[in-house]
């Protein structure tokens, strides 16, 4: 399955609208990034997705990616470092679960959109929106098609903590 059957066109956009009105009003960044395959633990995958997108280079550390390995049925969420140091520990549990539902009902786009909008909201308690705030990562869709299964050095993709 490629990624415009998965997302199409169209919800793609839906996506980067929902991701520019949910940064209204923080000054967190929210990303979303599909692939294909992730065979291995997903949250090592994210991890790795993460840094070779270069997401730890935000000001405040505040970047937070959704994952999703569409033909495997995983998915992640994943904080930077300055979040992960503000907010209490399973902070996007109600996120993750409200994700699943909408990805097992086969209805990414909606789940993607809902949980987005929901994610700027609680961002906003502990990064709120800045008059000067600039966009510092893409509001777009990312994708791959990398094989999970071959080695990675980490060290290669930046560092994130």
């Amino acid at each position: 399955m490629a990624l415009v059957d998965f997302i199409p066109s169209e919800g793609q956009r839906r996506i980067a609208d929902a991701i520019t009105a949910a940064e209204r009003h923080t000054t967190g960044e929210i990303c979303v990034h599909v692939t294909p395959r992730c065979r291995g633990d997903v949250m090592k995958r994210a991890a790795r997705t993460f840094n070779r997108l270069h997401l730890y280079t935000t000001k405040r550390r505040n970047a937070v990616l959704i994952f999703v390995a569409y033909e495997d049925r995983k998915f992640a969420i994943l904080g930077d470092a300055g979040i992960n140091e503000a907010v209490p520990e399973g902070f996007w549990d109600s996120e993750v679960d409200e994700l699943g539902k909408y990805l097992k009902a086969g209805r990414p786009v909606d789940g993607l959109c809902e949980i987005i909008a929901h994610m700027g909201e609680r961002l906003s308690e502990y990064f709120p929106g800045e008059r000067d705030d600039e966009n510092e990562l893409s509001n777009e869709v990312t994708f791959d098609d990398l094989d999970d299964d071959i080695e990675i050095d980490d060290n290669d993709y930046g560092n994130m903590e």
